[in-house]
């Protein structure tokens, strides 16, 4: 039986798993309903958020379903960390199309060659990468316990994930909420929900990563379920 800490990690990252694939398939309706192309990319960008948070999810029904975790144990973090570049790319697509469109290309472009090396040493140097609360651990319960894992914060691929979060905070986030700021109407109401749900995506995945408390990580994680949410809201018409 799943303890209670694995309840609550489990739980929380299928609430976000699920709220973002229920906008997720509510933006693609509505962009297939109007033609709209910004809300197929918002609409990817929620599907691939909330896949970070597939491994924790695989995990939780394993071990549910079979009292067994997520073996090798290195494909935990290959589950949830191989969507990062996907969701940066697809935010910073609709991010440079609203707030820089005639440069939006050599941004993504430099973000996808950066993705690239992301994407290689999170496949190829994975044990380099992480350190694992795993079967084998000192205190973990087999059956019980969900696997949890921390970047090795000296290493390339917690370097980069970090610089990922810092562009999208200060790109995405802050330049809604300038672009709120310099408007008004309606249209500052829809650029400031885009720049807070960016803002609570970078701010709650990087807490999420970082902090150890699980009921604090449970806290964060319930913030981060509203990410699509405002999403939705700031690009729905």
């Amino acid at each position: 039986m799943v303890s209670e800490l694995g309840l609550l990690d489990g739980l929380t990252a299928t609430g976000i798993i699920l709220s973002a694939t229920i906008f997720g398939l509510l933006s693609l309706y509505k962009s297939i309903k109007l033609k709209a192309k910004l809300l197929t990319i918002a609409a990817l960008t929620m599907f691939f958020v909330g896949l970070l948070w597939f491994g924790p999810f695989i995990d939780f029904i394993l071990v549910t379903f079979t009292g067994s975790n997520i073996t090798p144990t290195p494909l935990y973090s290959l589950l949830s960390y191989t969507w990062v570049v996907p969701a940066l790319i697809f935010a910073l697509y609709l991010g440079g199309e609203l707030l820089i469109p005639k440069k939006k290309w050599i941004l993504i472009g430099v973000f996808i060659v950066l993705g690239l090396v992301f994407e290689y040493f999170l496949w190829f140097q994975t044990t380099e990468s992480f350190t694992w609360l795993a079967p084998g651990s000192p205190g973990f319960v087999v059956g019980q316990d969900l696997i949890d894992a921390s970047f090795v914060r000296e290493y390339y691929t917690f370097l980069l994930i970090a610089l990922f979060l810092v562009v999208a905070l200060i790109f995405l986030g802050i330049g809604f909420f300038v672009k709120a700021k310099q408007a008004t109407g309606d249209l500052r109401r829809k650029f400031f929900y885009l720049g807070l749900g960016f803002t609570i995506f970078v701010v709650c995945g990087a807490l999420d990563s970082i902090l150890t408390l699980p009921f604090a990580i449970g806290f964060v994680r319930v913030i981060m379920m509203t990410f699509a949410l405002w999403m939705y809201l700031g690009l729905k018409t």
